[in-house]
């Protein structure tokens, strides 16, 4: 054994002396047994022990012979000599040695067979199967390896299920499941080709609602523009058409020379009003219902009821009508550009009345049909006379309010003398 063993026999130290026993019975041959639990205190038993690490709980252990030798545990070394010639080392140091066939490398306890010690070794607790004891041969038994116990795998869902569950979830957030209860079973998780199946029905869906929605706005829409367009334009045209046909129908009545009756027919057109200034030319019908007058494209005779006013041959009274300012031929939708003096002139059967215009009231409540009396309130006229009264809906576009126009009678001229001045010139 090398000297760089911490363990060695007594006997190869250099320089040591026999160490005395003390008698004794002792269970190794020997008379007594000594404990070393003292750096200098020498053993009996051939054991010699250095270090300052005492050895404080000895124990027995088995060494292929049948006997057994007490060891501790220290940082120190022991060795002993027994037997025969026997040499056995034991240690639990830090320096190498086989025990039991185990290598240490470590504070390790156990009892060494002597052998050649060339070099350190590293491994800890390498198995080595050689023979120990003075009465045959032992090998360390094999020492079968445990297989790993089985992983068991999580309860529940993968992770990508698990993902595919809670972004569904997240999307019917607040909306129950249909046919969903407790002890109902679970729902399968959508597959990734399903979920996006899914998303492109949900948003052929949105977009369809969508679409529903914008054809609803675009329809509502173009029926609004119609409805503007009959209003504003094509109300006009079909007026000018009945507003023709009623003219012509006058003129043809007067040129047969029938007679004129005492009391027209409601909607029965007898006069032609023409207002210079304005470009206009309409009929006048009695009475100032609008589907038979008035939406036509017709003035239209306050001649009724309580609303009965003067005719243009009266020699005193008011002689009123009424017309639209907007659509449906529209024939006074510019009577407040007239100014005072501006000519006026009916046509009847018999002769031409020329008006003067001789004042306005922007704006009355319909309400106020003093302003067709004989002598109408407002007009800043003071006693009977022959006055004209046109009325219509202001402002435009609407019916709100009336807007009033009044003119006095300045020339009564027979047909037979021809037109007016205020026509031809």
């Amino acid at each position: 054994m090398t000297t760089g063993s911490p363990w060695f026999r007594a006997s190869e130290q250099p320089g040591a002396e026999p160490i005395p026993q003390e008698p004794g019975p002792g269970p190794y041959g020997s008379e007594q047994q000594v404990p070393y639990d003292h750096p200098q205190q020498q053993a009996s038993y051939g054991y010699e022990q250095q270090g300052p690490y005492p050895y404080p709980y000895p124990a027995e252990q088995p060494y292929g012979n049948g006997t057994s030798v007490p060891y501790g545990t220290g940082g120190g070394t022991a060795s002993y000599e027994h037997g025969a010639g026997t040499a056995y080392d034991y240690g639990t140091g830090t320096g190498p040695g086989p025990a039991y066939g185990y290598e240490t490398a470590g504070p390790v306890h156990g009892i060494a067979h002597e052998v050649p010690n060339e070099a350190p070794r590293e491994a800890a607790y390498e198995p080595l199967r050689e023979p120990y004891g003075a009465e045959g041969t032992q090998e360390l038994p094999e020492v079968a390896e445990e297989a790993p116990a089985p992983v068991e795998p999580l309860p529940g869902p993968g992770r990508a299920e698990r993902r595919r569950a809670a972004a569904k979830q997240g999307r019917g957030k607040g909306r129950p499941a249909a046919g969903r209860g407790p002890g109902a079973p679970a729902e399968r998780p959508l597959s990734r080709v399903e979920a996006r199946r899914a998303a492109r029905e949900a948003k052929a869906a949105k977009d369809s609602v969508g679409v529903v929605v914008g054809e609803l706005f675009i329809t509502l829409g173009v029926v609004m523009l119609l409805f503007v367009a009959y209003q504003l334009w094509w109300t006009n045209v079909l007026a000018g058409q009945e507003t023709n046909q009623a003219k012509e129908k006058i003129e043809d009545t007067w040129a047969k020379g029938e007679s004129k009756p005492d009391v027209f027919a409601p909607g029965e057109g007898f006069a032609i009003m023409y207002i210079p200034k304005l470009d206009v030319v309409v009929p006048v019908a009695e009475g100032i219902s609008k589907p038979k007058v008035l939406d036509k494209g017709m003035v239209g005779h306050y001649g009724e009821g309580k609303l009965k006013t003067a005719m243009p041959s009266d020699k005193q009274g008011n002689f009123a009508v009424a017309g639209h300012r907007n659509t449906h031929g529209e024939p006074f939708r510019y009577i407040n550009r007239l100014k005072p003096g501006d000519p006026i002139v009916v046509e009847t059967q018999d002769a031409y009345y020329t008006y003067e215009m001789a004042s306005i009231l922007p704006q009355t409540s319909p309400s106020n049909i003093s302003v067709i009396d004989p002598v109408p309130k407002g007009s800043g006229f003071t006693k009977p006379g022959r006055y004209i009264t046109l009325t219509t809906c202001t402002p435009e576009f609407t019916s709100t309010y009336r807007m009033i126009v009044w003119g006095k009678l300045v020339e009564e001229r027979p047909r037979s003398k021809g037109k007016p001045t205020a026509l031809v010139g």
